[in-house]
């Protein structure tokens, strides 16, 4: 392997707690430079090395070929930890030739910027290589005194802004250096360095809270098409104040509405009797409205990575049309599902917990979680239903899908 993209990611942040995972114009911070590096056809593989289970989750669940994860130490991804700590504990056990060091606090960085680094690079013959901006400010210095002393320019002649030639900085979104040199030097940056030159605006890094909405701006100008991704009844919210036009997606197109088992369909509690059998709580409502999407002319099933007797019965109650226990990757079965239903997955819904749904939530045409969801699943989904895991988040979903599809029945006492 020649070439590869590395990524490091920490759990902890103090600036701006969980930065990774928070959603930045509609995905997680860590999949802008992601999506740049994968898209780069020079760039061999992308490694994420990260020490938190949900951002290592959350990268899985992209599933590209070109991606992987590497489970850093704890002790190169604490406070006081460099990043040159994790990019040689890395190298001493791989094999490469070149490094390209991302960083996700970079979002506006580009797959365009990183191909033009790599050839600036081989054209130059450099050792290693930085990305850096144009900056046209006049810098100052202080002396012991407290007096100002100008660095870069004149005051008696002060330049004007297109006869000034700037200085470059540095701006943290890329270096690019050999396995070899980084080994020799212990630093990413040495011998013979070239610079790659990037947009003014990209000067900006995520390092604090105001540089958020910030980029986010930049991000979307973009990227009109985009949205950010929250609740249905949110965007109706923003809809009805007018100045701009909000997308979701048409819940009247689902014909079929897959739920996971522990943390929706139940409350997540494992209960045992005193002979050891496991117990699980179940809500009646979930499976009134199942029924009622079954009625509606609806698909409905269950998808869970569990294989347990409990299960099996609770679908035999209810009378789910499918029933797949064991699924170590529900993106996958979910594939079988369309081929094998003829459907496509914007005409699928499904509800999630926890992380190991990210896959098939960021398939599916519509994806919600209940109220008690992990924090990194409600940043992917639509909805985030106002009831909890096993105690009617799933009938909630079965009636905003049966209210938007117009087959809402009326019955003695309101509506189901």
């Amino acid at each position: 392997m020649n070439t590869i993209a590395f990524i490091p990611l920490r759990g902890g942040s103090k600036s701006i707690p969980g930065k990774n995972l928070k959603p930045l114009a509609g995905k997680p911070l860590f999949h802008w430079v992601t999506e740049a590096a994968l898209a780069v056809e020079a760039i061999d593989q992308v490694v994420i090395a990260t020490d938190d289970p949900a951002i290592k989750a959350t990268a899985l669940a992209i599933g590209h070929p070109k991606l992987s994860v590497y489970d850093r130490k704890p002790e190169n991804a604490g406070d006081t930890a460099s990043t040159e700590s994790v990019m040689l504990e890395y190298a001493e056990a791989h094999d490469f030739e070149t490094m390209i060091l991302i960083q996700a606090t970079s979002p506006l960085l580009t797959s365009e910027d990183l191909s033009a680094g790599l050839e600036k690079r081989h054209e130059t013959e450099a050792d290693s290589l930085l990305s850096v901006v144009e900056q046209k400010r006049f810098l100052w210095t202080a002396d012991e005194h407290g007096y100002g002393h100008a660095v870069n320019y004149k005051p008696g002649k002060r330049p004007r802004r297109q006869e000034f030639q700037g200085h470059l900085v540095e701006n943290g979104a890329f270096y690019i250096c050999s396995k070899q040199g980084l080994l020799e030097t212990q630093c990413r940056l040495h011998g013979k360095i070239a610079l790659q030159q990037m947009p003014e605006e990209s000067y900006i890094e995520l390092d604090e809270p105001h540089d958020w909405l910030f980029i986010e701006t930049l991000l979307k100008s973009r990227n009109p098409s985009k949205f950010d991704v929250q609740s249905l009844p949110a965007r109706r919210s923003s809809e009805s104040e007018g100045g701009f036009e909000v997308r979701f997606p048409n819940i009247s197109k689902i014909k079929m509405l897959l739920t996971d088992v522990d943390g929706v369909l139940t409350d997540a509690g494992m209960y045992y009797s005193e002979n050891g059998d496991e117990l699980k709580k179940f809500n009646t409502r979930d499976a009134v409205g199942l029924r009622l999407l079954r009625e509606a002319g609806l698909k409905v099933g269950i998808l869970t990575s569990e294989n347990t007797r409990i299960v099996e019965r609770r679908a035999q109650k209810i009378g789910v049309d499918i029933l797949i226990q064991g699924a170590k990757d529900k993106a996958e079965e979910l594939e079988k599902l369309l081929k094998a239903h003829n459907l496509t997955a914007d005409q699928v819904a499904f509800i999630g917990d926890d992380i190991n749904d990210l896959g098939i939530l960021k398939m599916v045409g519509f994806a919600a979680t209940p109220a008690d969801g992990q924090p990194a699943v409600k940043n992917f989904v639509h909805h985030i239903c106002q009831a909890k895991g096993g105690e009617g988040a799933v009938r909630e979903l079965a009636e905003m899908i049966l209210e938007e599809s117009g087959k809402v029945e009326k019955y003695e006492g309101g509506k189901v």
